[in-house]
């Protein structure tokens, strides 16, 4: 029998904190109880915590491209992709995978199947540390992005698929300038070629973007894949999220669309580098506003993986609430959204053995371990 014991912890658990001791048998939780006995790994008063749960991040794609019009090998950028997760206190990963984008230049276009592919054979083959699966982000107004969709709907590891429109003027880009400048600096759209660009992006939105999400949501229904909603900025788009089966709003723009998302029973993504920054680089609301406002139920890293646990922190210190409760938000709220809360999410016995060790000196926590189904994996 594989046994390790882990005392002297401070155990967030689903209700409450406790000094005490956890067992782990064959990578799973077997054993909690408050006190300290004297064997097993002595965690002199440190937080342990459940495995953080990653619905939405980029990391892929940062790790394949490092700097403009570069391309590392792509089996060595899923294992930095891994292993980044990994040091961030990351146990299960919904690896986003845009299909489709608003940039004609864009490697989105292109390299999504060698990224869909990667990931399977790499969780297939036992290269990963992290338990890898697959969010697909679906850019409505690109023509093809529901023929692409459906080639990997029975995909067993594709857990979400985001609805996502980036046309200039539309949601997250309601403000003009702001596509610009976010467009001009990471895309290298030249001024002069901008205004074209903006035109043919709204004239594909209005010929491409209702007739592919009715599609999409129809592929979706019955599934298990769970549909979230991107940057919905107004109570229509919250709305129409609903009445399409939506089960996650991500990321918000306006206190407006996060209010009424929450009250309909959508749980309410935001990203942790805005919580880590004080804001939105797209200039649309705090995302500590609505957490402030009890309006979120769940942090992405988005792209930065080590924004998570530093974003927990800040949460608990900002809003007064125990870390317990803030904790939810990264670990069993992610878990329930895709299904995935009957064995992972929380410190609960018979649940897999995914957890963290942490110090927390008042400055920024440091992850001292990642424990993934009864393994360390950093």
């Amino acid at each position: 029998m594989n046994e390790q014991i882990y005392t002297n912890y401070r155990l967030l658990l689903p209700k409450e904190e406790i000094l005490g001791t956890l067992t782990v048998r064959n990578g799973k939780i077997a054993d909690i109880q408050p006190g300290i006995t004297n064997k097993g790994d002595n965690g002199e008063g440190k937080y342990l915590i459940p495995g953080l749960i990653e619905l939405h991040t980029d990391n892929l794609e940062r790790c394949m491209s490092p700097r403009p019009g570069i391309r590392w090998p792509l089996e060595a950028a899923a294992i930095y992709h891994d292993r980044d997760l990994a040091s961030a206190g990351v146990t299960t990963v919904c690896d986003a995978i845009a299909i489709g984008d608003v940039n004609p230049k864009s490697p989105r276009l292109k390299n999504y199947d060698q990224m869909i592919n990667v990931i399977c054979q790499g969780k297939a083959d036992k290269r990963f540390l992290v338990d890898h699966y697959i969010h697909l982000r679906c850019e409505l107004a690109y023509p093809e992005v529901y023929q692409i969709t459906e080639e990997y709907v029975h995909n067993s590891l594709l857990l979400m698929i985001s609805l996502m429109d980036h046309t200039p003027g539309q949601r997250q880009f309601i403000k003009l300038e702001k596509f610009k400048e976010y467009y001009m600096g990471k895309h290298g759209v030249t001024a002069p070629e901008m205004e074209e660009f903006i035109t043919t992006r709204q004239e594909r939105h209005k010929l491409y973007s209702k007739k592919n999400r009715h599609s999409l949501v129809e592929l979706a229904r019955g599934s298990k894949i769970a549909l979230a909603s991107h940057d919905d900025a107004t109570v229509d788009h919250v709305q129409e999220a609903v009445e399409d089966g939506v089960v996650l709003a991500e990321f918000p723009t306006t206190v407006e669309a996060a209010s009424k998302a929450h009250s309909l029973g959508l749980k309410v993504l935001m990203g942790a580098p805005n919580l880590v920054l004080g804001g939105s680089h797209s200039g649309n609301v705090s995302a500590m506003d609505l957490v402030l406002l009890d309006l979120v139920d769940v942090i992405s890293s988005d792209y930065v993986p080590q924004s998570l646990l530093q974003a927990m922190f800040i949460i608990a210190k900002k809003t007064g609430k125990p870390l317990y409760e803030c904790m939810e938000l990264f670990t069993s709220n992610p878990a329930q959204a895709i299904d995935l809360f009957h064995d992972r999410g929380s410190l609960e016995v018979g649940k897999r053995a995914d957890f963290i060790t942490v110090c927390d000196d008042g400055i920024v926590p440091r992850l001292i371990s990642t424990t993934c189904a009864g393994r360390r994996i950093s």
